[in-house]
């Protein structure tokens, strides 16, 4: 089964994420950060993958140190519970509108991290959340899973928007990634030999 479970301790944060890549798109999701829990389950629902986030963070001060950890943690989650990569499709992509806003998201999982972020927000907080914490989501994510992730908001007049189908494109394309290529029976997708 590919799963992972990995815990990160620091002085800002405690977080527990248990992930699942052939799930059915459950989520458990206790991060403090109302508008990030949202934004996890739709990558949850979207990518089919079963995910669970319990974090405990210094939201005293601000949101920063949750929101990147969570990035980090599951990078790391990731990581683990793809495993060699035999077999898989390697390569996502999906683009998801919600009204007026259009997100296209890719995902290579190349072994290297590579974030390519293009976003213009309509505005600078959903809420309380600053969206500056998307990027930083996004960053330590790609650090840990070494993938290699290209993000662009092509249309968008409101925040909220943008910042949902990015997350919903992101899941849509790490689905489609992940999955098992019945034609490639067992091979690296890759002519090096590794990823």
């Amino acid at each position: 089964m590919r799963q992972a479970q990995v815990t990160r301790n620091t002085l800002e944060t405690q977080i527990e994420v248990r992930l699942n890549l052939d799930g059915s798109g459950k989520s458990r999701l206790a991060t403090g950060v109302g508008f990030f829990d949202h934004m996890l389950d739709q990558v949850a629902r979207h990518g089919m993958v079963d995910l669970d986030v319990e974090a405990k963070g210094d939201l005293h001060i601000d949101a920063h140190h949750t929101v990147e950890d969570v990035g980090i943690t599951l990078g790391q989650a990731f990581a683990k519970a793809i495993g060699d990569k035999k077999g898989v499709r390697r390569y996502g992509h999906a683009y998801v509108p919600l009204d007026e806003a259009l997100s296209r998201v890719v995902i290579d999982l190349s072994g290297r991290p590579g974030l390519e972020y293009s976003v213009d927000y309509a505005r600078g907080l959903i809420g309380e959340f600053d969206v500056d914490l998307v990027h930083e989501f996004f960053q330590g994510f790609v650090n840990h899973a070494l993938v290699t992730l290209h993000i662009d908001n092509l249309k968008g007049r409101n925040a909220h928007h943008q910042a949902e189908t990015i997350f919903k494109a992101f899941g849509r394309a790490l689905r489609m990634a992940v999955e098992l290529d019945a034609r490639a029976s067992g091979t690296l997708p890759s002519t090096k030999g590794s990823l």
